[in-house]
């Protein structure tokens, strides 16, 4: 610009330059706005966000109605001194552990029987009518308890255990056959050959069977010694005759 021709000044130009380019670094820095696909994205995402919030906080106050529903229930029970125990319907299970939570609470006892998660319900006891072990055995097998019954199956358990306990004690048993084995042979011995051969033994001289009696030597020593002598002389007989073992 060439001096006293009334434009602006040479720095007053480049000052305004500085200005468009800080201004457009700005702008340029900005996120566009928002097209119509994102503006969408976003409203879904604003409702689902609500409806997440309504649906938790109606859970919630669902809970909350669940629980002094069941407080009450269990309150009336406790005052009731009629019942002992109470079973409740099938619950799911986060009701099943508010329930557990208010029976703790008012100091009782419960538990849950079912064996899949559609029928399993809560039955609360008070705490001086607690179950016993075959009760509670008796409801997980899903069967209604009865203590007539269970007390005559203790009974017998019992008589078994100790008629066991005596029967250890004696021993072992002696086994005795039905029959007799005369008997069973009868048809081949008969019955009298049978008690005789029982009781009495002959000499068998094919199976060399002989009787002890038979056995036993009734000589006197002094026999005895002749004898051996008799018999060592005529051995020495034989040998010292013509043709015996002795001749050479």
């Amino acid at each position: 610009m060439v001096p006293g021709s009334g434009g602006p000044p040479e720095g007053a130009e480049c000052g305004a330059m500085a200005e468009l380019d800080l201004l457009g670094s700005i702008l340029s820095s900005m996120e566009r706005p928002p097209g119509l696909g994102d503006q969408e994205t976003r409203r879904r995402a604003r409702e689902q966000a609500a409806r997440m919030k309504k649906l938790q906080e109606q859970e919630k106050r669902q809970k909350v109605e669940f629980r002094r529903r069941m407080e009450k229930e269990v309150s009336d029970f406790i005052q009731d001194s009629t019942q002992t125990k109470k079973k409740f319907q099938p619950m799911n299970k986060i009701e099943r552990s508010i329930l557990h939570d208010v029976v703790e609470v008012a100091g009782l006892t419960s538990f849950s029987f079912g064996d899949d998660e559609e029928s399993r319900y809560v039955m609360i006891f008070k705490k001086e009518f607690a179950p016993s072990d075959e009760e509670l055995e008796a409801y997980r097998c899903g069967e209604e308890w009865d203590p007539q019954r269970a007390e005559e199956k203790r009974r017998l358990k019992e008589l078994a255990q100790r008629e066991a306990e005596q029967e250890a004690l004696r021993g072992p048993a002696v086994v005795s056959p039905n029959t007799d084995y005369k008997d069973k042979y009868s048809h081949l011995i008969g019955k009298v050959a049978a008690k005789d051969a029982a009781h009495t033994m002959e000499a068998n001289k094919a199976y060399g069977c002989v009787p002890v009696a038979n056995k036993r030597d009734t000589r006197s020593i002094e026999e005895a010694m002749n004898e051996i002598r008799a018999k060592k002389r005529l051995r020495q007989n034989e040998d010292t005759e013509p043709g015996g073992a002795g001749t050479s």
